[in-house]
């Protein structure tokens, strides 16, 4: 078929606005596998988020590993009163770090990351057997669509408070680590209000932020299946640990390099 100049023209243009379409479409649909690959910015802090029925000591193992790593770490005790709250008191941890930091948390503690997150200090996010909701999601319709943990038996409420029962924080939320220290973490847990784990987020800081996450394969409080669930649909940089719900108590070295890897430190 014969084209004038000015009909060569025109399909030249058509041509380059297609190929430039495809190219910004293509973009788009594979920036976030892209993205997970992207080596993470060298940080030199840590926050390190607590969750439910826990306090800052359940980090007490992987401190050291990451201070030997040359980082600055800081734990934050969550107040639990509230998913407000226990941000509040995330941020002003934050506000005192000196420049990039990778904010971690466990369990309840990975709601709180994901709408802390967003601060402009945190490089990268790291998720330990953890919650990781979407903005806005309802988790525990989430989490309804998996096997419920045997932990949840052993909830006691008390004025709008909740302990585990010694039987089942032993059992099922201390499954794995050794006796002794399973009683002191039961001596020391936090009373967490109940409404708090029924809260929703209203940011998702993991869209945006590198991620990390770390299945717990052997839990009895969040589904590993929806762990590995969590960690996939965020494009995580993840590992499988075989622990029940606390790895950072009873496998401290795994998540600690997992922390020092998020941090930039070794591939």
């Amino acid at each position: 078929m014969l084209l004038d100049k000015q009909g060569t023209s025109s399909m030249t243009m058509l041509r380059i606005v297609a190929a430039v379409s495809a190219s910004v479409f293509s973009a788009i649909f594979t920036a976030p596998a892209a993205y997970a690959q992207t080596p993470p910015v060298a940080a030199h802090n840590v926050v390190l988020v607590h969750g439910a029925w826990a306090d800052g000591s359940s980090w007490a193992n992987v401190i050291p590993l990451l201070q030997a790593a040359g980082l600055h770490v800081t734990a934050v005790q969550n107040p639990l009163s509230s998913l407000g709250d226990s941000v509040a008191a995330t941020r002003r941890a934050l506000a005192v770090q000196d420049g990039p930091t990778v904010l971690v948390g466990h369990s309840f503690g990975g709601s709180i990351i994901s709408e802390s997150g967003d601060d402009p200090k945190v490089t990268a996010l790291v998720y330990v057997a953890a919650r990781a909701p979407d903005a806005a999601e309802d988790f525990a319709a989430l989490s309804a669509k998996y096997p419920t943990g045997a932990v949840r038996a052993g909830i006691q409420t008390s004025e709008g408070y909740t302990l585990l029962s010694e039987e089942s924080f032993l059992k099922y939320f201390a499954n794995g680590v050794d006796h002794k220290t399973a009683e002191v973490l039961f001596a020391t847990q936090g009373a967490t209000a109940a409404a708090a784990l029924g809260e929703r987020t209203t940011v998702a800081a993991w869209h945006s932020k590198p991620s990390f996450y770390a299945v717990a394969k052997q839990d009895h409080t969040i589904d590993p299946n929806l762990e590995r669930f969590l960690a996939k649909r965020m494009n995580a940089k993840t590992i499988e640990v075989d622990s029940g719900h606390l790895p950072m108590v009873s496998h401290p070295q795994e998540i600690a390099d997992l922390i020092i890897k998020a941090a930039g430190k070794h591939d």
